[in-house]
Order: C-alpha cells, then structure tokens, then sequence
C-alpha cells in the first residue's frame, strides 16, 4: 500500500462549498467504482476554509497514469468532473490544466 496526499481550493464561495460537500455526502456510484477499480483501497477529503486535502490509499497496481486514462474514456466520470469543477478552482501552484496537485511528504513519523 501507497499513500498520497493531494490539495485543490474551492472557489471561495459558502453556497458553493455547501453543494459541494452535499454531492459528496453520497457520490455516484459509477464513480465509486471508477476510483475502487483504479486500486484505490481508501480515500478521504478533508476541508479548511475553501482548500481540499485529499488522502488516497493505494495498491500496488495503482498509477496516475491508468486512472487519468480510464476517466477519460468513462462519460459518467467525466460528466462528474465537469461537475465539480463548477465548484473548484486551481490553487496557485497547479500547472496549466492541473486539479488536484500531489503534495511533497516532509515528515513522517
């Protein structure tokens, strides 16, 4: 098992923020799936303000990679993403096109 933490901002809006954690309070089922098939074990989101952490455990089988290409082919996901990019934003770090952005791990204990 791997561990990778990730950060994104939400447009700093409180009825935006508000939807956006009403839709993940059940998220679709094809996006279940899309994200177990991917060899992710758990993944939790947390929230301060208008950031986003996000912790994923992963298997062995799991890569960015295979998970970017297996969204990309599924419409449901996508039409997911499109969704809740009305609620997120980029945060001023993030490459051009860039969501979620991996964050360096700096101590463990």
């Amino acid at each position: 098992m791997k561990t990778y933490a990730l950060t994104l901002d939400l447009k700093d809006d409180e009825q935006l923020i508000a939807q956006y954690e009403r839709h993940h309070l059940e998220i679709w089922p094809e996006v279940k799936k899309s994200i177990q098939d991917a060899g992710i074990k758990d993944m939790q989101i947390y929230r301060v303000g208008n950031r986003l952490f996000m912790l994923m455990e992963v298997d062995d089988n799991f890569s960015f990679e295979k998970k970017a290409a297996a969204d990309a082919a599924n419409p449901i996901v996508q039409e997911w993403e499109a969704l809740m990019w009305t609620f997120q934003q980029p945060i001023p770090q993030a490459k051009e096109g860039e969501k979620w952005v991996l964050m360096k791990e700096i101590f463990k204990l």
